[in-house]
């Protein structure tokens, strides 16, 4: 039977399964693979796997309670391998690989940082700041028919938008890079400008989070940050 899995961790991770179920209905019972130094926690694959969200539940809790114990290479939800035998086989041949990274994320954790600006404060700067912004849209007030000036108020906002939303991203990523060991910049999403993921240290977390409380403080009402953690540090994996 195919074998799902969840983490990978050291062999000598506690490990602490007990309370904790696998995906599938009914949850399959989890279950340990070990290779030398390097252990994969799994469980069978249910025939019909899919990213319900009783099995998504059950992945992160699994990753959570790792996580709580020490050091774990998180799996996106839904790896499977042929069987146990085989997933042995890839632990000993990626060991080295992975006892580094087991080590990198050794008593650290990862947070996600989401920003988004209010809209219509950003299009006022712009108004405010850019002579012909204002030129243009004086002109098409007064001169409701001016498709030309529309298309080309339009544009000019467009990449003035993109232009700041971009710089006012890197700059907040570095101010918060300051408080982190390592950065992994995601793709913006439909609201957010900034979406970066950071690795810190734990012992370091209250200070990462009040750094983020301190720079949202300081952007004021037109910033809306979103902090989420700690998560499983997939972008570091």
């Amino acid at each position: 039977m195919p074998t799902y899995i969840y983490a990978i961790t050291a062999a000598d991770h506690p490990l602490r399964l007990d309370g904790l179920s696998g995906v599938g209905e009914p949850a399959s019972e989890l279950r340990t693979v070990k290779s030398g130094a390097l252990a994969a926690v799994v469980s069978d694959t249910p025939a019909d796997l899919r990213a319900k969200r009783r099995d998504l539940v059950a992945h992160q809790s699994v990753l959570e309670r790792l996580m709580a114990d020490g050091a774990a290479l998180p799996m996106r939800f839904g790896l499977v391998g042929p069987d146990d035998e085989q997933v042995g086989a890839a632990l000993e041949q990626g060991k080295d690989s992975y006892t580094a990274r087991l080590s990198e994320l050794d008593g650290r954790l990862e947070y996600n940082v989401k920003v988004s600006r209010d809209e219509e404060s950003l299009l006022r700067e712009i108004l405010t700041q850019s002579p012909e912004a204002r030129r243009l849209s004086e002109h098409t007030r007064q001169n409701p028919g001016a498709q030309d000036q529309k298309m080309a108020l339009g544009e000019l906002v467009s990449h003035e938008v993109q232009a700041r939303q971009e710089a006012m991203g890197k700059e907040l990523a570095a101010a918060l890079a300051t408080a982190a060991e390592k950065v992994s910049e995601g793709e913006p999403t439909k609201t957010h400008f900034l979406n970066v993921s950071y690795l810190v240290r734990r012992d370091e977390a209250s200070a990462f989070s009040q750094a983020v409380h301190e720079e949202a403080e300081r952007r004021g009402d037109d910033y809306t940050f979103a902090l989420n953690g700690p998560l499983p540090p997939y972008s570091f994996v």
